[in-house]
């Protein structure tokens, strides 16, 4: 059996749909892979949770940030906002179906980051 090292083609969904700059799949990158993105979906992945949990589990994260972020990612159809009619307000955030898809690919990439993380901010 003869093994190859050279790399395969990329799949054509990579050769000719991502890259031209009018592509809608640059939007959703943008909103996707951003730092605040990225960890709003994977907090959700654990349940719903309410604004102010959300806000505690992503450390760092501005209210100005995290309201915007979850509509940017409501309004692509990730995340789900129920807001309650209670006094107080209650709003909880859960992932929708499409939500659930998308964060079963980020885990393993988040585990990858987290392993490495160390080595490659001290340049190992």
């Amino acid at each position: 059996m003869k093994v190859s090292t050279s790399p395969s083609p990329p799949p054509a969904l990579l050769r000719d749909g991502i890259f031209p700059a009018a592509c809608p799949s640059r939007t959703v990158l943008d909103h996707v892979s951003s730092k605040w993105g990225v960890l709003i979906l994977v907090a959700l992945a654990q349940g719903p949770q309410r604004w102010s949990e959300l806000r505690r589990r992503t450390e760092g994260i501005s209210e100005k940030m995290l309201a915007q972020t979850l509509k940017t990612l409501e309004g692509d159809g990730f995340i789900h906002r129920d807001a309650q009619p209670v006094i107080p307000p209650r709003v909880d955030y859960s992932l929708t179906s499409r939500g659930h898809d998308l964060v079963a690919l980020l885990i393993p990439l988040m585990d990858w980051i987290n392993l490495h993380a160390e080595e490659i901010v001290n340049g190992q």
